[in-house]
This record gives structure tokens, C-alpha cells and sequence, in this order.
């Protein structure tokens, strides 16, 4: 027996890595095609004990009771996440975690803002996968714990590792997942297609920023969406000119990685119908421009496009679902660079409606790039609604850490879809301020119309200020992801990695579109 805690990733870095090292080599000498089996436990409430899930009440009998005796042996609870891992106790299964899934029959929580069965369910599925992977088992079957769906993301995101810059030799079996004991494989699948587009963001944002250039980000773009039949139309620096999206040159002139700006159209539904425009923030690496940034942790700001990268794995997942709805993607792709090429503190230029916008400081250079792009796809698509998705004030991370992405929107309708589709997918938006108290930090000034940095602290609703005067009328939303879609660092999601990017919030754009295209009948 082994106890699964000890095989999480919260662990000290040089003993878990040791424990690693001696779980490899015995899984080494055992063979490569064991294979593991995850099944829930619900927490003791009351005078009742602890209950194992439906498809573990089916295991126990052919096991003979020997499951629920080890449970009591060994005092496991149900505690949600809390478990041991139980070997050669059956023929077919070599290792059988039992983890625990937390109170049984739970639903939403309206102060928490989240449907806790599910989250609940991802959490226990995540780490039971996470436990069988690190003793080695090849293929992993997943218990549903009556939510198919979730148990399918949660075990698929756990397991997830990029190890692309690994030697071989070093790198984790990823284990085969199937679904244990339940008829629900529509729901197993959507889950599957829902974590795996995450982890497609995850890949982008956490690639160094030399293997993720400009151009290499719209190639993995194209390898990502092409198969899946979505239009990828890849603009050129001379496009970018004659267009005159001066504010998008003035930050990419300072990197000699050309720019690009991607076009991205799906059709699901009638061609005439109103798409839904999305524009992702692209700085594939951000060092501040002439306002440079601190050098201790600036290799994170390879993370500034995991905007973007977010909204191309919803792109792909949009396509894997078949939803019946029309979207449209935008994504400006730059670096931000010191250089003498360089736009300075202080240089004015004129954006696609006629406005004059001052760039006062270049580390805030993610309202300038999005600043063209936004106005020609409102002109160009003529979109129902208008969403954008970015990492850009550290207002938010320091509000929110990593517990929320932010929203900043004009329309209550659109707030609360998206509040409805993080309370589903455990991803959680919160709605920030959109004041005219804000709008007068940035518009109030002689000389030009904007800028891009404002006055006083609240950069993040100063940044969030700056997009709505780019949207004059149509509804819309700006998602701020700054502490929420780079860096996991502190109160680490369970089927997430520390110190890694997280690709959120993937899911929760993919639901919004999905209670877009299918709402509910009343």
C-alpha cells in the first residue's frame, strides 16, 4: 500500500524528485503495461461511514469485500483528495487508488460561486490519475463518480506534463485514461476534448519564448486547427501596413521577429449569421520595451500570449464539439522588446477609428497591440458580441491571485454567462468595475484622445477602460487573466501543476460559447 498524498507534487522538490527517481526503476523492473484503476470514496457525514461510488460498490463485491476492509484497515475517511493506492489486490488491475471524492450528493454553492459535486469529482480523479501515473501503471481507469464529464478533465489535465525539452530518458509515461464502469461516454468524451484543448494552451504558454516566436505560434495554430476544418488566415507585416495598424507596429518594430496578426473563422452554423468576435493578446515575450522589466522573474512573461493560446484551444474545441455557432478569432502576435527600433514613453499615434493614442509607458503595451486589431474586426465581421481575452493589470493578480480570472464587461447578460460557465467548469470569473471614474484617467488629457497607462493604481480597470473606448456600441467583454493564466504559484488547483502555465481559462470560454449555442429551454 501506498499513500497517495506522498505522491503528490507538493512535496519537497529534491524528495519528491528521489521518490520519483525509485518509483521509475520499480515500475522499470515491473513492466511497462500495468494497468491502475481510480475509484471514489465519499466522506463519512454523521454516524455514517465513509461510502464508496456505485462503480466501487461493483468492484468490492468482486473483490469480495477486501476493498472496504483495507479502507477500514487503514482509516481512509472520503476527505476529498485524501486516499491510498492498493496493489495486487486483482487480477486485472495491478494498482487501485481509492481517493476521496468529499461529502456525497453536494451541488452548488452559491457563496463559493461553484457546483462543488463537480469540482469535487475533477479534484479526486485528477490526483487518483496523478498517483497511478507515478507508479508507473501504463493505461488508468477513471471511476465517473456520476459526473463522466468532469472525472474525464480532471484526469486528463492531471497527467499532462510538457516535456517536450526533456531527454527521453527522463521523461513520464503519460497513461492511457478510459472510463471505468459507466454508459456515460458522451459525457467522458466532451471532458476529454474540453481538458485536452486546455492542455493544447498550456503547451503554447509554457513553450520558451524562442521555440514560440511569432511565426511558430501561428504555425502550431495552424497544425492545431487546420485538421479540425478551421479557416486560418495568416497576415503578413505588408498586410499589417497597408492596413495601417500603427499601433500594433509601434510595439512589434522593436523585435526583429517579424509580426503577425491570424484571422481564424468558424462556420457552425448558417453563414450569414452574426459570428462571435474573440481577440486574444499575442506577445509571445514581453520584457517592457524601453520601460524594462525586472529581470527576476521575466522568463514568465513568455506567458503575455496565453491569451491567445486560450482562445485557440477553444477555437479547437468549439470544432471538436460541433457547436452550432460562428466565431471569429483575432490574434495580433508581436514581442515586446527594448531596441533602438523601440517605440518611447511618450510617442502619440493614430488608431483605426481616428483616435490619437499616447503610449506612455511600454510595459503596458497590451492595450496598443489589441488597440487596431479590436476596432478592424468590430468593422470588419460586424460580431453579435465582442470578447477579449488578456493578461494585463497586476491589480488583478494581487486582488485575486489565481483563485479567478477578472471580467470587465457592459453587459450584464454576458456577466453572468460567464459566471455561470466558471461556476461550471470550476474556472471562476469575477466581475470588476467599469467606471466612468476610470474613463476620465485616461481620456482626461490635452494633445491626444487616450492613453495607455492612465492615472493611479487600478491598471487593470485603467487597462479594461482603454478597451471599451475601442468598443463604442456593441456588447462586449474584456477577461483579464493575468493572475490566473500564467504561473500557477499559490493555492495550487489539485489537477493542475505548480510553477507551470495553466491554460485557463480554456474550459470556461468553450462553456460560454456553449451556453450560446445551446441555451436552455425554459
Amino acid at each position: 500500500m501506498q499513500n497517495i498524498r506522498k505522491l503528490l507534487l507538493n512535496a519537497r522538490p529534491l524528495s519528491f524528485i528521489a521518490r520519483v527517481n525509485h518509483i521509475r526503476n520499480v515500475c522499470a523492473a515491473e513492466g511497462s503495461k500495468a494497468k491502475g484503476l481510480v475509484v471514489g470514496l465519499y466522506q463519512k457525514e454523521g454516524d455514517k461511514g465513509p461510502k464508496l461510488t456505485s462503480s466501487g460498490e461493483k468492484l468490492n463485491d468482486r473483490l469480495g469485500g477486501k476493498l472496504t476492509d483495507l479502507i477500514c484497515e487503514t482509516n481512509i475517511d472520503g476527505r476529498l483528495g485524501r486516499g491510498k493506492v492498493f496493489n495486487n489486490l486483482d487480477e486485472e488491475y495491478r494498482s487501485i487508488a481509492v481517493v476521496g471524492a468529499g461529502l456525497e450528493g453536494v451541488g452548488f454553492n452559491e457563496l463559493e460561486m461553484l457546483d462543488e459535486g463537480m469540482e469535487n469529482v475533477r479534484i479526486a480523479a485528477g490526483i487518483g490519475a496523478r498517483s497511478m501515473q507515478l507508479v508507473g501503471c501504463s493505461s488508468v481507469s477513471i471511476d465517473s463518480m456520476e459526473y463522466a464529464e468532469q472525472a474525464a478533465e480532471g484526469a486528463t489535465l492531471a497527467i499532462w506534463r510538457h516535456m517536450e525539452m526533456l531527454n527521453k530518458k527522463y521523461r513520464r509515461i503519460v497513461p492511457k485514461l478510459e472510463l471505468f464502469d459507466s454508459p456515460d461516454m458522451e459525457g467522458w468524451q466532451r471532458g476529454v476534448f474540453k481538458a485536452d484543448s486546455q492542455n493544447l494552451a498550456r503547451r503554447l504558454s509554457d513553450a520558451p519564448s524562442n521555440c514560440m516566436t511569432p511565426t511558430l505560434f501561428a504555425q502550431a495554430t495552424v497544425d492545431a486547427l487546420c485538421p479540425c476544418g478551421i479557416t486560418v488566415e495568416i497576415r503578413t507585416m505588408d498586410w499589417i501596413e497597408q492596413q495601417r495598424m500603427h499601433s500594433f507596429l509601434m510595439i512589434a518594430k522593436g523585435s526583429c521577429e517579424p509580426p503577425v496578426l491570424m484571422e481564424i473563422s468558424y462556420c457552425g452554423t448558417a453563414p450569414e449569421d452574426k459570428p462571435v468576435l474573440f481577440v486574444g493578446k499575442g506577445i509571445t515575450f514581453n520584457a517592457g520595451g524601453v520601460n524594462l522589466r525586472d529581470c527576476e522573474g521575466m522568463d514568465e512573461y513568455r506567458a503575455c500570449m496565453s491569451g491567445a493560446a486560450a482562445c485557440v484551444a477553444m477555437m479547437r474545441c468549439v470544432a471538436a464539439l460541433s457547436l452550432p455557432i460562428n466565431v471569429v478569432l483575432i490574434i495580433p502576435l508581436c514581442e515586446n522588446m527594448p531596441s533602438g527600433m523601440a517605440a518611447k514613453p511618450g510617442d502619440v499615434c493614430t488608431l483605426l477609428n481616428a483616435k490619437a493614442m499616447a503610449i506612455r509607458d511600454l510595459d503596458k503595451a497590451g492595450v496598443v497591440v489589441m488597440a487596431d486589431p479590436l476596432i478592424y474586426g468590430q468593422t470588419t465581421y460586424k460580431p453579435r458580441l465582442v470578447v477579449d481575452v488578456a493578461t494585463m493589470g497586476t491589480g488583478v493578480k494581487k486582488a485575486f491571485g489565481g483563485g479567478a480570472s477578472a471580467i470587465f464587461s457592459n453587459s450584464h447578460y454576458i456577466w453572468k454567462q460567464f459566471q455561470r460557465a466558471g461556476s461550471l467548469t470550476g474556472d471562476r470569473m469575477w466581475r470588476m468595475p467599469l467606471w466612468q471614474y476610470y474613463k476620465k484617467q485616461i481620456t482626461d488629457e490635452l494633445g491626444y484622445d487616450l492613453n495607455n497607462d492612465g492615472r493611479g493604481l487600478a491598471n487593470s480597470c485603467l487597462a479594461a477602460a482603454v478597451l471599451h473606448e475601442l468598443v463604442p456600441c456593441a456588447d462586449w467583454a474584456h477577461i483579464d487573466t493575468r493572475g490566473s493564466g500564467m504561473l500557477s504559484q499559490y493555492g495550487i488547483i489539485p489537477y493542475l501543476n505548480p510553477w507551470r502555465m495553466t491554460g485557463r481559462p480554456t474550459r470556461t470560454l468553450t462553456q460560454f460559447l456553449y451556453q450560446l449555442s445551446c441555451p436552455e429551454q425554459k
